[in-house]
């Protein structure tokens, strides 16, 4: 590699860098969180994977306590999206159900969005994030 390819790919390097460290935020408070116990999990969805955890663009787990929990997302392109969080106060990784699917934890959505016979659409939940300005939401959950 001559020196004017390896000056060339210092720069791309260091700019990538810069690119990176300048990349914004996503700040997301759960709030009413009623107790301490077990942890709280949320997941950051665009409009294709919306409520397949196996396809968000973003995961976190954190333990609960009681009142809020805070999380801090870094290097989500821009884009529009969607969040969803429960509190699992068994630790047993599953947003638990009664026998007739009523959740039994708590749980919710950006927008603090709410469905009529389950979970909101996408588009209810749904906000903007330009990918270069630190944005902080919040939502509580629904117990």
């Amino acid at each position: 590699m001559n020196r004017i390819h390896k000056l060339a790919l210092t720069i791309s390097l260091l700019l990538g860098a810069t690119a990176l460290a300048s990349a914004a935020n996503l700040t997301v408070t759960v709030k009413d969180v009623r107790n301490a116990n077990g942890s709280v999990l949320i997941a950051v969805y665009d409009l294709s994977g919306f409520g397949k955890p196996e396809l968000a663009k973003a995961k976190q787990k954190a333990g609960a306590n009681a009142g809020e929990v805070k999380f801090v997302f870094q290097g989500l392109p821009a884009g529009k999206y969607a969040v969803a969080a429960f509190h699992d106060e068994n630790g047993n990784g599953k947003l638990d159900r009664n026998s007739l699917g009523v959740p039994t934890e708590g749980y919710g959505f950006s927008n603090d969005a709410q469905g009529t016979t389950g979970p909101p659409n996408f588009n209810q939940a749904a906000f903007d994030f330009d990918g270069k300005t630190d944005k902080a939401i919040s939502f509580s959950l629904n117990y």
